[in-house]
């Protein structure tokens, strides 16, 4: 769509309404105006004495609308604050030009962004009751019943995680970036091992290297570590000897006496050996992650899975056989090839299994996946059938939402939500994605979250992306460490 804008220089949250609002479009800037029954947007910003009004004259199809959006001007002149509400002008007269013309609402309604749960927790916090901050979500962006009721729940969730951690706590991640292949919807950074190999090792001494600096500045910051989460790639590609050494490594270098979770995402089934699950248990972890994706045939061979539906059950029965007391699994609606019955069989035969939680991830189409070809993908109206069983049988089933977020090109502009039973919500999952404490990240990969929850600040330090980079820029993440010290040596103790 040819998009125009005046007054303003907001692309990115224009582009992002367009995302939400007409997934299959992609923003253009022509110097030139459009053609004769071109698709196009001219959105305007006007900023009064009190008032900040958005005009969205919007062309599609041959037809052509014009709506207007209006927002307090902020007191004080904070440019973050006014920044936020000329957005919140701009995007509603975008969304309501949209509705008009296409008569399609959708599930989350004007509201953009990857934290939808953001918002209510504000809200709550600043005071208002969860009525009140439920109704904001209904009129200030349309926001539907079901998605309301899912950011609520995540809400107090994420509240009442919040309420029991202190300025010092932080989690640890550690990357693993290997898979023994690639899966077709991925674009994580990864690398397939049988292509690397000769990198697995000089890795994994770079690794020991970062987890024992890391130690220490965590040590003298005097940070207490919450929570540990071992992700990648997958990091079950490792052998059972090498799980044991990175591990050992960990625990010696950082005091685990606090950590109330410990999260080893093994994912790929045909990783899994009761080998490396007793590795596991021996170094500390508690929680493991065993991903089908889906439970049918087809549908694995379609995205690049080499395994099987019953080799998903067999990993599982492995994974209570070595005394893990909390299962993930993971399941993505859109698949190439599925359907909302397959959705539903694949469902269905998890809750059969009994794990402690299960997230379901919608299939975001990202620049760096594989899926540009072969089985058909469903459409928006299939994926929302899947979903919308899959929040009505999963509360049936006694499982309840505790984290969400959201992804760009994600089918239908739906959602990827964590349940669990009640008491097996995972504190890692809610203060990264909600962004409560800092998130010290390891390996290839890693983002390190340095966060200040009483400033309202966030810094962002990212790892080396591929392995040979990660073990080649050594002085690049050993600097970018140390400045993590410096930061959390200016942030309240227990006491202040």
């Amino acid at each position: 769509m040819k998009l125009y804008l005046a007054g303003h220089n907001h692309r990115y949250g224009t582009e992002q309404m367009l995302l939400t609002l007409f997934p299959d479009q992609r923003p253009e800037y022509p110097d030139a105006p459009p053609g004769e029954g071109e698709d196009a947007l001219w959105l305007t910003l006007h900023r009064g004495e009190r008032w900040l009004t958005g005009t969205a004259r919007l062309r599609l199809g041959g037809r052509e609308v014009r709506r207007t959006g209006r927002a307090p001007l902020p007191p004080g002149g904070d440019p973050v604050l006014l920044a936020r509400a000329e957005q919140r002008a701009l995007k509603s007269a975008f969304y309501r030009a949209a509705v008009e013309l296409t008569g399609r609402r959708p599930a989350w309604g004007a509201l953009t962004g990857v934290r939808p749960v953001k918002l209510p927790t504000r809200a709550m916090e600043g005071g208002m009751t969860p009525a009140q901050a439920e109704k904001e979500l209904r009129q200030r962006y349309d926001v539907s019943p079901l998605r309301r009721r899912l950011a609520m729940d995540c809400a107090k969730a994420s509240l009442a995680v919040k309420r029991g951690l202190g300025p010092r706590d932080i989690s640890l991640y550690l990357g693993i970036p290997f898979c023994p292949s690639r899966c077709a919807y991925c674009s994580f950074i990864s690398a397939d091992v049988k292509g690397c190999l000769k990198l697995v090792e000089p890795f994994l001494e770079t690794l020991r290297e970062e987890i024992a600096l890391s130690g220490e500045l965590t040590r003298q910051a005097g940070m207490r570590v919450r929570s540990v989460y071992v992700g990648g790639g997958t990091p079950t590609t490792l052998s059972a000897e090498q799980l044991t050494e990175v591990l050992s490594t960990l625990g010696q270098a950082f005091d685990l006496s606090s950590c109330e979770e410990y999260t080893v995402e093994a994912g790929r089934p045909d990783t899994i050996t009761r080998e490396k699950l007793s590795a596991l248990r021996r170094a500390g972890a508690d929680r493991v992650s065993v991903n089908p994706q889906t439970l049918r045939d087809e549908v694995l061979a379609a995205i690049g899975r080499r395994h099987t539906a019953e080799q998903v059950r067999a990993a599982y029965a492995l994974a209570r056989e070595a005394g893990f007391a909390a299962v993930n699994m993971d399941l993505i609606a859109g698949l190439p090839g599925d359907s909302p019955e397959g959705f539903r069989y694949s469902l269905d035969g998890v809750l059969d299994l009994g794990p402690e939680n299960i997230t379901v991830h919608t299939l975001a189409l990202k620049r760096g996946s594989g899926l540009t070809g072969g089985a058909p993908l469903p459409g928006g109206e299939e994926v929302a059938r899947m979903l919308d069983y899959a929040w009505d049988r999963l509360r049936r089933a006694g499982y309840v939402p505790y984290y969400l977020y959201r992804q760009k090109y994600m089918s239908g502009g739906f959602e990827n939500v964590g349940w669990c039973r009640p008491g097996y919500e995972s504190l890692y999952n809610i203060a990264m994605m909600e962004e409560l404490h800092s998130i010290l990240a390891l390996g290839g990969g890693g983002v390190t979250k340095l966060v200040d929850p009483g400033a309202g600040k966030i810094r962002r330090i990212s790892n080396p992306k591929y392995p040979y980079d990660y073990i080649g820029q050594r002085e690049r993440w050993m600097e970018a460490k140390r400045a993590a010290l410096s930061f959390w040596q200016g942030l309240p103790t227990e006491e202040e």
